[in-house]
């Protein structure tokens, strides 16, 4: 069902605003050949898609990844992920890519050993427990934003590059307690590392040649891989230590979570192996797509003075009240992330493989078809947006939330397999976007154009160049 959103928007002054359209590659005329398409998947997937992606609910047919059914409508997408999630397992070239790295983390794990981690992680991610985590964000982004107010007007700043920073030391706040026990910058750039190099995919994973044959990308990972991988086990050193002491007072944060989990059914815990990839993942995950959507979104902001000035006003409001409900009331702010989230999302495409046959959207799905959903293509479907390309972030307010279908939107995933820190990963976002508003404004450099480009995840090619404008004065006066 399309949503019903086409209104105009207003500036401050009650104009009529200018419809923003970001930019985004324009869909390929036509499918592109083996040669074209490889060149593209490495060098940018979300350049591969073509119009016919953008405007049918699922597209079946022979690629060099094999049989691929694109699915765009929602009631398919549900079968997949929650109605017969049974029938579709992460395929192989997902597996082969991550592998490596976070083989044996929720993130990969199947069947009964994805079900025994996940049971043993979910008392972190309550809302309740999520809840206590705001203050730790809070602080962090002050700190963050009083730096940026000792620099003078005008200076440059690369905002990706403050956003990684700045996710990655709420992480080390709040599932890490005590800290990474690294410079964030060394942590920053390995992850970003690990993902450019295993996102730029390797041409013999997509010619499915035999994994003995040694993958370059791989060869290249590795040292991200050697560095996060001793910096993880100089972490659980350190905690064993501790807890074997009985040193009192220790946080029950996700490493003495992971360390001290037993599953309440059977009373199996993880192995260290288990423990280390999942602490992986979440340095990964926990802080590249948050740090992600805060980019997109501040780039958004940077274009739309209507918008900018909302959730300045927003912010002016709400962030005097106590934290803890600082984030259920900057409904704006949450609005113009989750439409970020929908242009730019922040982990661009899903894939399954079927373990056997199945009917999708009035097709028949062949045992071995992988099963890919591209949030890219689905959140900007003609079939499900009213102007999909517009950035437009009353689609999220409350009374229009509600209209858009589940399955339509998935930028945290979708059924039992749905990202376990949404909500951290929300609170965490909204609360530092808000606290950015409040004090300063941040305009694009000049000339610069953002170009999104996916390696495993949606991030901008170069950075994201901007210039410092102070609006809250070092003594709280806000300046207009």
């Amino acid at each position: 069902m399309r949503q019903s959103i086409n209104r105009a928007t207003h500036t401050p002054s009650g104009q009529a605003s200018k419809p923003l359209y970001p930019p985004a590659p324009r869909p390929q005329k036509a499918p592109l050949g083996p040669f074209t398409m490889l060149r593209l998947l490495r060098r940018n997937p979300i350049e591969t898609w073509t119009e016919a992606h953008f405007q049918l609910p699922i597209l079946i047919g022979p690629t060099i990844l094999g049989q691929v059914a694109v699915l765009n409508d929602p009631a398919a997408i549900r079968r997949v992920f929650v109605d017969n999630a049974s029938n579709y397992h992460k395929d192989r070239l997902q597996k082969r890519i991550l592998g490596p790295g976070l083989g044996q983390s929720v993130l990969i794990a199947e069947d009964a050993d994805w079900r025994l981690q996940r049971r043993i992680l979910a008392p972190l991610f309550t809302p309740k427990t999520v809840a206590t985590f705001a203050k730790a964000t809070q602080e962090c982004a002050s700190e963050m934003v009083a730096r940026w107010q000792r620099l003078p007007e005008e200076s440059p700043l690369d905002i990706h590059q403050e956003m990684t920073k700045i996710t990655l030391e709420i992480l080390g706040r709040t599932l890490f307690a005590d800290g990474l026990d690294r410079r964030p910058e060394e942590v920053t750039a390995a992850m970003t590392r690990y993902f450019e190099t295993i996102g730029s995919l390797d041409p013999f994973d997509l010619l499915d040649l035999p994994n003995w044959l040694p993958r370059w990308n791989q060869w290249r990972a590795k040292s991200a891989l050697d560095f996060l991988g001793d910096t993880v086990s100089a972490l659980i050193s350190r905690r064993k230590r501790l807890l074997a002491r009985g040193v009192p007072n220790l946080q029950r944060d996700l490493l003495t979570l992971l360390l001290e989990a037993e599953d309440p059914e059977t009373g199996v815990g993880l192995t260290e192996t288990e423990v280390q990839a999942n602490i992986v993942a979440f340095i990964g995950a926990g802080h590249e797509t948050t740090a992600n959507a805060l980019t997109w979104s501040l780039y958004l902001l940077s274009l739309s003075e209507e918008w900018r000035a909302r959730l300045a006003a927003e912010a002016d409001r709400v962030l005097d009240m106590p934290v803890e409900s600082q984030a259920e009331h900057l409904i704006e702010t949450r609005a113009v992330i989750e439409e970020a989230m929908r242009l730019y999302p922040p982990v661009a495409s899903l894939s399954r493989e079927a373990l056997d046959y199945d009917d999708l959207a009035g097709r028949r799905i062949r045992k071995g078809t992988v099963v890919m959903v591209s949030q890219w293509v689905l959140h900007r479907h003609r079939l499900l947006w009213e102007d999909p390309d517009r950035f437009d972030p009353t689609r999220f307010l409350p009374g229009q939330r509600e209209k858009i279908d589940r399955f339509a939107y998935l930028p945290f995933g979708a059924g039992p397999r749905v990202c376990i820190g949404a909500g951290f990963a929300m609170q965490e976002a909204t609360l530092v976007l808000a606290q950015i508003l409040r004090a300063v404004r941040l305009e694009t450099k000049k000339g610069f154009k953002a170009e999104p480009v996916q390696h495993i995840t949606l991030r901008p090619r170069g950075g994201m160049p901007m210039i410092l404008h102070h609006r809250l004065q070092r003594h709280g006066k806000i300046r207009h």
